[in-house]
């Protein structure tokens, strides 16, 4: 009887064990990754993309995003203080050519998506600085100066109102700091 009583108290000890341990956390269990500005902004969530064709979809962020850019490239267009820095892309648009905008507007997306935390953009254009010094970027007419920049970001948040986005939204303040931290590359006279 005592050998019955000592295989159950060997088991049970075995089973609470093993049930104990499993219901430790495991160690090596990756922790929730905590969300990103891209996630603020729409995320990885699809969505009808209103440029596509045959059901396209686009994440929820690109789209925003894309939305921000175009805007604020339209605004620049119309925008006397800095527009003279874009004659090509504008002299193109005006002939009805729209493969620089294209360009631009993925490129500027990418960035910043890839910049906001997406996993699935990455930025592979010039640097900042390459992308605004004439002598290594021939659509770029002269470089920027402060005030230059200053009226970029104006543009960007009224780019953003455009596109349906407050400029007291958190998640745009955030996108705005990035821009400003970019002001030593952009900024080169």
């Amino acid at each position: 009887m005592k050998k019955i009583a000592l295989v159950f108290a060997v088991v049970g000890i075995g089973i609470i064990s093993i049930s104990t341990q499993s219901c430790k956390k495991n160690d090596d269990t990756p922790a929730t990754p905590k969300p990103t500005l891209y996630d603020s902004l729409g995320g990885e969530t699809l969505v009808a993309d209103p440029t596509g064709t045959n059901g396209a979809t686009i994440e929820a962020g690109r789209l925003l995003i894309r939305n921000i850019i175009d805007s604020t490239i339209f605004v620049i267009a119309g925008d006397n203080a800095i527009n003279g820095h874009f004659i090509v892309l504008l002299s193109e648009v005006t002939s009805g050519n729209l493969s620089g905008f294209q360009e631009l507007s993925k490129n500027l997306t990418d960035f910043v998506a890839a910049g906001t935390g997406s996993t699935h953009y990455t930025y592979e254009g010039l640097s900042m600085t390459a992308a605004h010094d004439p002598a290594q970027n021939p659509r770029m007419n002269n470089k920027a100066t402060n005030a230059d920049m200053d009226a970029f970001e104006a543009d960007l948040f009224t780019g953003a109102a455009k596109a349906g986005v407050s400029s007291s939204n958190p998640a745009l303040q955030s996108v705005g700091r990035i821009v400003e931290s970019l002001r030593s590359q952009v900024v080169q006279m």
